[in-house]
């Protein structure tokens, strides 16, 4: 075991503070989605379940691939799987500023960038973190979750102001630069390494093994095993984590795809709307940090993820209601903080249900349920939008769904109780 002086920084809190950029500029670029949506009706006359439809291809090839990804995590070293995907969602990008017609743009960016954004997703970079922390696993992921939110702050705007002063192709194009620049340079330089054993090192930064073993009171050396997704899909706490989680998925993605769009239609400036998204993501920045944070703290992170979801569900409350910017960004901090909740707490909740060395191959595993839920909610949306000419029924459903989802968490078992 590598000695360690008191000044040394665990490299573990390196790869955190790599691991929140990589997700900011893949979640923030993908979730400023919304900002393109009128543009996009407006230059070729697509109606919104045509337009939405992209982004839940993009969603479910994300989640489907996630499936692989988890089993690479597991495996090899990540700065690979990330840099491969960097490159292919920027090259996505930058051709989706060239679609003219709706099955280019399915192929280009749900297909292609759903491929690619896979590679630099949650379960890569979730997995990678959560394997260099026990003790203080909350709070590392809560810190690299944040990074969802930072990059949804950060790029919304921007790519508003683009469209607004030049075209949305123009904003496909800075999209894929900035996924080019920061997602291969941070990869190389920071993900080298799959887990601490593996370099004489401990989880957390410790020097001793028995206390990792006392705090956790598990075996910290153990191996990785392999499981199976059939045996996954039987276990009753992988179902209950699946149904909650992607159906709260199904709501996050419904309003990030149609919140600005739907701001607009209530005589919202445009670029107030797509600042909504930012609101909404800065909220969700606390939301990530306290979340995690307070797992580390509380008895079951179940309780923290059922005070997440109950956020979720009176923010869409309020989004029910709003008719000025000023409702809409009351909204965005009350849903925003809830939907902080999701990220960090999914594989906190997996690595406490099923242990931590083959958290990537789980994460993986339920990361195709959620891209089902997240990739049925936008099109969905549409097609109710369509249908009615407003966004009304759409919020309805989704109250009903997160009273739902808030009830159900509760019913998730401990590992204990499993065995």
């Amino acid at each position: 075991m590598k000695s360690k002086s008191p000044s040394d920084i665990f490299w573990g809190w390196y790869i955190v503070g790599a691991a929140f950029f990589v997700l900011a500029i893949n979640y923030g670029s993908r979730y400023c989605f919304g900002v393109f949506v009128k543009p996009l009706a407006t230059d070729y006359g697509w109606s919104r379940s045509v337009i939405s439809l992209g982004a839940s291809l993009n969603m479910f090839v994300y989640s489907a691939c996630a499936v692989v990804i988890g089993r690479m995590v597991d495996r090899i070293a990540p700065r690979w799987i990330v840099t491969v995907g960097a490159v292919i969602a920027a090259v996505s990008f930058v051709l989706a500023a060239f679609v003219r017609e709706p099955w280019q743009f399915y192929l280009v960016y749900g297909l292609l960038l759903g491929i690619g954004s896979s590679g630099l997703g949650v379960v890569t970079i979730n997995s990678s973190v959560g394997k260099w922390f026990i003790r203080k696993r909350g709070t590392a992921l809560g810190i690299t979750t944040m990074g969802v939110s930072f990059g949804t702050v950060a790029l919304t705007p921007l790519a508003g102001v683009i469209v607004r002063d030049f075209n949305w192709q123009t904003g496909f194009l800075v999209l894929g630069i900035i996924t080019l620049v920061v997602g291969v340079s941070l990869s190389q330089i920071f993900f080298r390494k799959i887990r601490p054993e593996d370099h004489g090192m401990l989880p957390d930064g410790e020097t001793r093994p028995e206390l990792v073993v006392k705090v956790v009171k598990i075996d910290a050396m153990q191996e990785p095993v392999r499981l199976r997704f059939g045996d996954m899909c039987v276990d009753k706490r992988f179902q209950v984590l699946a149904l909650s989680f992607g159906l709260a998925v199904m709501v996050l993605m419904t309003v990030f795809v149609h919140q600005v769009a739907f701001a607009i239609d209530q005589g919202i400036d445009r670029v107030l709307a797509a600042s909504s998204l930012a609101a909404l993501g800065l909220a969700g920045f606390a939301g990530q940090f306290f979340f995690g944070w307070l797992s580390d703290r509380i008895r079951d992170p179940k309780y923290a993820s059922f005070m997440g979801m109950m956020f979720m569900l009176a923010g869409l409350v309020v989004l029910l209601q709003v008719t000025s910017a000023r409702g809409l960004f009351f909204y965005a901090v009350i849903f925003g903080f809830g939907y902080g909740s999701l990220a960090p707490l999914m594989p906190i909740l997996l690595a406490d249900r099923f242990g931590r060395h083959f958290l990537g191959s789980v994460y993986g595993f339920i990361t195709l349920f959620l891209g089902i839920g997240g990739s049925i909610g936008p099109y969905l949306a549409g097609l109710i939008y369509d249908r009615f000419g407003a966004y009304t029924y759409v919020w309805q459903a989704d109250i009903v769904i997160m009273i739902f989802v808030a009830v159900f968490i509760l019913t998730l078992k401990s590992k204990e109780s499993e065995s």
